[in-house]
């Protein structure tokens, strides 16, 4: 064999291993991209907090949480009704899609916000499929975000009713209905 003919496959081979260790960024290096970002982020503002990464179902978890007397500035970071929280969460995602060069699916809790959201979420999502069976109406839900969404159309099904997402922009709802 000659040395051009050896130096090809060599590079070659090298080519596909990059390749292929390119085509998948595990969840826990995504988990450790964003943690970088955010811890970043806390000391810029003097807030302290404790970052948790969790991977469940192939899906990256990140939660902050407070050391006790810094509570009040993590929740500056959730902001009213988790708007900051939201932006904060798309941030981690660009940080991740930008190290990676892959989309990141990461979801962001900060000091327990979403948990409680979520109680909240599943109790709004029961009064409705229980109005929809006293009355046969369709049931407005208020807008809310498209995570909180696919977690109230879970719910839904699971109750055995139907839902759709219905308006534009931040005025996108959900109709909860007992279908067809």
């Amino acid at each position: 064999m000659s040395t051009d003919n050896m130096q090809e496959e060599s590079l070659g081979t090298v080519n596909e291993e990059e390749a292929e260790g390119n085509a998948v960024v595990s969840s826990e290096d995504e988990g450790d991209v964003a943690a970088d970002y955010l811890e970043e982020l806390l000391d810029i503002a003097d807030i302290d907090g404790d970052i948790d990464i969790e991977v469940r179902n192939g899906r990256t978890y990140i939660s902050i949480v407070s050391e006790g007397s810094d509570a009040q500035g993590l929740q500056a970071l959730v902001g009213r009704d988790g708007e900051v929280l939201e932006a904060l969460q798309e941030l981690a995602r660009l940080s991740v899609l930008t190290s990676t060069e892959h989309r990141s699916r990461l979801v962001l809790d900060i000091d327990g916000f979403r948990e409680a959201r979520n109680k909240e979420l599943r109790e709004i999502a029961e009064e409705a499929v229980d109005k929809v069976k006293e009355s046969g109406a369709d049931v407005a839900l208020a807008p809310m975000s498209a995570y909180e969404r696919k977690i109230v159309h879970d719910i839904v099904a699971d109750l055995g009713m139907v839902s759709e997402s219905e308006g534009e922009g931040s005025r996108r709802h959900i109709v909860v209905s007992a279908g067809s």
